[in-house]
């Protein structure tokens, strides 16, 4: 019978950690050379707050300074969701596509560390995504009503969600060809989440087909927990059901992306 020595089950773990911080370097090096898609994840949402803000702020909620108090929450988590979506799974495609994931398979680091050093870099990337759109809300009229920790919670909140979303892509990042199809995959993927939510409006406004749809959605969760922290209102009902769903996803997702990624061996 084969006896493994004590503390070396504690020695890979902090190996894994050690080789996931460096890969995570190496991802946050690559986005200050390239910060194109997280520009991208900062824009996007930043212009989707302008058009609705100016399109549908009197005709919804009457002024556009009430209608920024609604739509600003859902925009925060559209930008932490949208800024890993861009850059995780395009980047690992890249790799595996360029021969760089069979470099650091010769490697002796821990397999998922690849993965796991690109998706802690995300976590600085929405953590940008967050504060620039909070100081743009800021520019426009958006104010805090509940607490700062009940903020920093909503914060927080979204960057979670982003975290948990974001193995989506990697698991797409890791089946598809081509970035481009990753690309394409994603925003197929964002679309019906992030715009088929109580993003622009309530859900009882919307049509019953597109409300059903809304209901479920778990960015609808996130944005309405997020929605409720900000504007100081909290509800625990949508906050229960917003952390089920980020867990939900990162427990599906993430063991789905380590699994293909190893595969590839």
């Amino acid at each position: 019978m084969t006896t493994i020595p004590a503390g070396t089950a504690g020695t890979r773990r902090f190996a894994t950690l050690r080789h996931s911080a460096v890969l995570a370097r190496r991802s946050l090096v690559k986005t200050s050379r390239n910060p194109g898609p997280i520009v991208n994840g900062v824009i996007t949402p930043a212009l989707f707050m302008i058009l609705f803000l100016y399109l549908f702020g009197r005709p919804v909620a009457g002024s556009t300074g009430e209608y920024l108090q609604y739509v600003f929450p859902g925009i925060l988590v559209m930008g932490a969701g949208l800024a890993g979506m861009i850059s995780t799974g395009s980047a690992i495609n890249l790799d595996l596509k360029n021969g760089v994931t069979d470099r650091f398979r010769s490697l002796p680091i821990s397999r998922t560390a690849p993965l796991l050093g690109s998706v802690a870099a995300d976590i600085l990337r929405y953590l940008i995504a967050v504060a620039v759109l909070s100081a743009i809300g800021a520019l426009l009229g958006f104010r805090i009503q509940g607490s700062l920790p009940a903020a920093l919670g909503a914060a927080g909140l979204a960057i979670l969600f982003g975290f948990c979303l974001s193995w989506l892509t990697v698991l797409i990042g890791v089946l598809v060809k081509s970035a481009d199809a990753v690309m394409a995959f994603s925003f197929i993927a964002f679309l019906p989440l992030q715009l088929g939510s109580s993003l622009a409006a309530p859900t009882d406004t919307l049509p019953g087909w597109l409300r059903a749809w809304a209901d479920v959605n778990p960015v609808t969760h996130v944005m309405d927990a997020c929605r409720a922290l900000l504007n100081g209102t909290p509800d625990t009902g949508s906050l229960g059901g917003a952390l089920l769903w980020s867990a939900a996803l990162f427990l599906v997702f993430c063991p789905l992306a380590i699994r293909a990624y190893g595969r590839g061996e």
